[in-house]
């Protein structure tokens, strides 16, 4: 069956795409699904933002961790390890409501979760038969969007008969354990002798002025997302008249997330990788600011379609543009960015509570999130008109 042809373009997307449904959405984003119902329920907002960045704080330590991985089979292994991690993690939030346990699980959630989209992605990229690697990984990327929308919509249906959020865990880390398995099975390589492996050393020559201004810039976006990406259907649900709108603007912004990519991968080809990344992000902080002066529901849904179209498409982008940089060895230069965009990650939610709780209003956080995605406008900007490798063709 072709599905199950490990050399097949179709069967190495897929299970590209369902490695980033484990990862990204069972151990990372689902959790922003079922935050109204644990606020309710268990815990507070302050250990919520806690939380979240001991995620993101795993995911940076994967990232970080990910770049001296060197050589191809050591990369399936720990990719694998990433998927059992992602599994395991959130199967335990179903079953205990220890903070610590909770702490931990979070933390090697996220590391998984790095293995399944920094190494998985890496691995995807270096197996597609491909001449136009830029659109295919615009379709590997779309899994972002799906894995919001497939744990979303799991997490409704467990809710829908009469389940409970711990419930809905213990499903999704099933689900979870059925999607790794294709993964695990597609993402692989034949083994060859000791001597023909091919191991990447750590190069120091990559870190040109575009790749630390590129990483910078990413770093922005780490911060750029985190907030909405965590608390937008609280957000939404605190504003006059919209709560328990908060979940449909979520799944919403899924939804938009999974053509993204590909939309934005093919403007990319066309218009150039720097000039369509500094378009989503000012798409993306029309999205963070609406919620501050308005509270209609429509306006409120273009925000969740503008963060979820952008977000994930940001991600393609910056990764892809990332890997093209690095030539024969990407996972290196996307486990840099991927670091740069933990570390946003992990700052972001904490000065979002801080605020939050200081001023009783998600405001002042937006303002300043939307400030900083600025400045990474700034560094793009900055490259296209003094850098020579901004204005190279990298499809």
């Amino acid at each position: 069956m072709a599905h199950f042809n490990r050399e097949s373009n179709n069967a190495i997307l897929l299970a590209g795409i369902l490695a980033l449904v484990v990862g990204v959405g069972v151990a990372r984003f689902v959790f922003t699904s079922l935050l109204p119902a644990m606020l309710e329920d268990s815990i507070n907002i302050a250990f919520a933002g806690v939380l979240a960045s001991i995620n993101y704080f795993g995911y940076l330590s994967g990232s970080v961790f990910s770049i001296f991985i060197k050589d191809i089979y050591t990369k399936v292994k720990y990719f694998r390890l990433g998927l059992v991690l992602c599994v395991i993690c959130s199967f335990v939030l179903g079953i205990t409501e220890n903070d610590i346990v909770w702490v931990i699980a979070r933390f090697l959630a996220g590391f998984g979760a790095a293995m399944a989209l920094v190494v998985g992605s890496a691995i995807v990229m270096l197996k597609l038969q491909s001449t136009n690697k830029t659109k295919a990984m615009g379709i590997h990327f779309s899994g972002l969007g799906f894995s919001i929308v497939i744990t979303d919509l799991v997490m409704r249906g467990v809710f829908s008969y009469g389940g409970d959020w711990k419930d809905a865990w213990l499903i999704l880390a099933i689900l979870g354990g059925f999607f790794s398995c294709y993964s695990a099975y597609i993402l692989r390589f034949e083994k060859q002798p000791t001597n023909d492996v091919i191991k990447h050393k750590f190069d120091k020559s990559l870190f040109s002025p575009m790749v630390i201004i590129l990483i910078l810039a990413y770093f922005t976006e780490g911060v750029g997302m985190v907030v909405q990406s965590t608390f937008l259907p609280d957000i939404v649900n605190s504003l006059d008249g919209l709560s328990g709108y908060g979940g449909w603007v979520w799944l919403v912004a899924g939804i938009a997330g999974i053509p993204s990519c590909i939309i934005w991968m093919r403007l990319a080809h066309r218009f150039g990788s720097i000039n369509i990344m500094m378009v989503a992000m000012l798409l993306q902080i029309i999205g963070i600011l609406i919620p501050i002066f308005s509270n209609n529901i429509i306006m409120n849904l273009i925000s969740g379609i503008l963060f979820g179209a952008t977000f994930i498409g940001l991600v393609a982008l910056f990764m892809n543009f990332g890997g093209q940089l690095s030539k024969k060895n990407p996972v290196f230069i996307m486990g840099a960015l991927t670091a740069a965009y933990g570390v946003g990650q992990i700052i972001a939610p904490l000065y979002s509570v801080a605020l939050i709780e200081q001023f009783q209003t998600y405001n002042h956080a937006l303002y300043l999130t939307a400030f900083i995605v600025a400045c990474g406008i700034l560094l793009l900007t900055y490259a296209k008109f003094n850098l020579k490798e901004a204005t190279q063709c990298m499809q």
